[in-house]
């Protein structure tokens, strides 16, 4: 027995020491495992994100290069179309072309203007159709809009876009003339457009954030810009509601200078004026409309006043004026509504706030 007993001993100190040296072996490599471990995760995540960025943006590319070449391909289809029917208004206001200069660079991008904000001034004053309403951003504001500011702001817009805009347009025509004939016969190509309208955004960009946020400096703000800053709670007309001074400087200017400066012909000036007022309504509208260009932005300016000055956000970045706009529930739905659901319902501000 007393051998038996010595020998299971020994097989259990030997068992002991075996473990013993396993555990002091996995304790000792456990940190350099983990390590490892923590290092492929790291490398694979980066692997992971560079696969998704390099694809997202092989896939922008693509998209790009497939719309422009379609757009490309209509261009060249009709482009012998529209040359033709240029040449026959050349023909027809032949020896009055700034004429034909004012009706494209005044009157078409201003009959736009109403025909949209007509539009929505039906929402604003009757609240109807009542599933447009759904969309507003400021909830209860402008519900029905006062009758009294609006006919204000009416009268205020109409002054601007005649006895500012207009004389400016007809004094803008002889600058065009001597840099290169806006209504030279030779339509420009699309590829030559989408250049043109490239720079005529970046130039409106800086030029309106930099006089938008001068004109926010309390020498100018009380007796210029406080004007546009009546309406907290934006409609599309007020766009245009601003003073003299201000609609020069801050609103003209801005979208003039890019045709100047690019001596462009009358049918991308017409193109870029209807698209800078269009755009511009959108952005005071009030409302988050599906596959519209979000107002968020901008409406919060109005709301807020000291955030959010430019066009496209890109100057507000860089000079950190966008800061609490980015804290806010009004960040997360300046986005391109892609759907029917309001955004006010699908990202809802905070409880707090509601209360």
């Amino acid at each position: 027995m007393p051998i038996i007993l010595a020998t299971w001993e020994a097989k259990i100190r030997r068992i002991a020491g075996l473990k013993t040296v396993q555990m002091t072996g996995d304790v000792g490599s456990m940190l350099p495992t983990e390590k490892s471990k923590q290092e492929g995760h790291i490398w694979g995540s980066m692997r992971r994100t560079a696969f998704i960025l390099g694809s997202g943006l092989l896939l922008l590319v693509a998209f790009w290069n497939s719309v422009t070449w379609h757009l490309q391909r209509f261009w060249g289809a009709s482009g012998y179309f529209w040359q033709a029917q240029w040449e026959r208004l050349l023909s027809t206001f032949e020896g009055k072309e700034w004429i034909l200069f004012i009706i494209g660079a005044a009157q078409v991008p201003g009959l736009l203007f109403w025909a949209f904000n007509g539009l929505l001034l039906v929402v604003d004053i009757t609240g109807k159709p009542s599933f447009i309403s759904r969309y507003r951003i400021q909830v209860g504001k402008n519900e029905p809009v006062d009758p009294v500011k609006l006919r204000q702001a009416i009268h205020t817009v109409l002054f601007n876009q005649y006895m500012i805009s207009l004389p400016m347009v007809v004094f803008l025509y002889p600058f065009l003339k001597w840099l290169g004939d806006p209504c030279r016969q030779e339509l420009p190509t699309f590829h030559w457009f989408l250049l043109e309208l490239a720079i005529f955004t970046l130039m409106e960009e800086v030029l309106f954030y930099y006089s938008h946020r001068l004109l926010h400096h309390p020498t100018f703000y009380k007796k210029i810009h406080k004007k546009h800053h009546e309406w907290t709670a934006p409609i599309g007309v007020i766009s245009l509601y601003a003073h003299p001074i201000e609609h020069v400087a801050s609103n003209m200017l801005p979208v003039i200078v890019g045709p100047l400066v690019m001596g462009s012909h009358l049918s991308s000036i017409t193109m870029w004026f209807s698209l800078a007022l269009i755009i511009t309504t959108i952005s005071h509208c009030g409302y988050h409309l599906p596959f519209l260009p979000s107002p968020e932005f901008h409406d919060y300016h109005h709301l807020k006043f000291n955030q959010c000055y430019g066009v496209l956000g890109v100057l507000d970045h860089l000079h950190g004026t966008d800061t609490m706009f980015k804290q806010t529930k009004a960040y997360e739905r300046h986005i391109l509504l892609l759907g029917l659901t309001p955004l006010s319902e699908s990202i809802p501000d905070s409880p707090k706030k509601r209360e």
